[in-house]
């Protein structure tokens, strides 16, 4: 993938989405960090402040082929700070990608969400994949709206009562 770079104003403040580069570690790990336990707890599925050095190195290498990592930014005191992530990975299921979105708390609500999620889709459809799907937590109401927002299907996850799987096919 290309270093595409898209920049947009959102209250007042420019944003620049990207891809995330192997080099961000640090600067996703202090997202992962500043995250409201909440939070963490819909993306990560448990209760948990820290990513381990691996888990880190994962999130951040990506091949932009099979799997893709935008990261949404703002400059806070001349330094980038991530306010938001989204990401597709390779899955089992030939065509399809697993996605995860991920918005800082205090950036919530205020449609970088959107931004996120249009800019994956446009990279999943450029690189062929077919359907995008993620897992959550069947009592995440935010996931369920914004799934239905993007005309997402919502199935329980037969392996999981407690989990909705929402696909988006392409």
């Amino acid at each position: 993938m290309a270093e595409d770079v898209v920049k947009c104003e959102i209250g007042g403040d420019t944003v620049t989405i990207r891809p995330l580069r192997v080099t961000d570690v640090a600067m996703e790990a202090q997202f992962v960090r500043q995250l409201s336990a909440q939070t963490r707890r819909y993306r990560f599925f448990g209760s948990i402040r820290e990513l381990s050095a691996a888990e880190l190195k994962l999130l951040c290498d990506v091949d932009s082929q099979t799997s893709v990592a935008l990261v949404a930014t703002i400059l806070h005191d001349g330094q980038e700070s991530a306010i938001g992530v989204s990401r597709y990975a390779a899955s089992q299921v030939d065509g399809a990608r697993e996605m995860a979105l991920t918005v800082a708390d205090e950036w919530q609500y205020k449609g970088l969400a959107d931004l996120l999620m249009t800019q994956l889709i446009d990279h999943a459809k450029a690189n062929g994949v077919k359907q995008l799907y993620s897992v959550e937590l069947a009592e995440n109401d935010t996931m369920r709206h914004f799934a239905q927002k993007f005309g997402m299907r919502a199935a329980r996850d037969p392996q999981d009562a407690a989990q909705v799987i929402y696909s988006l096919n392409l």
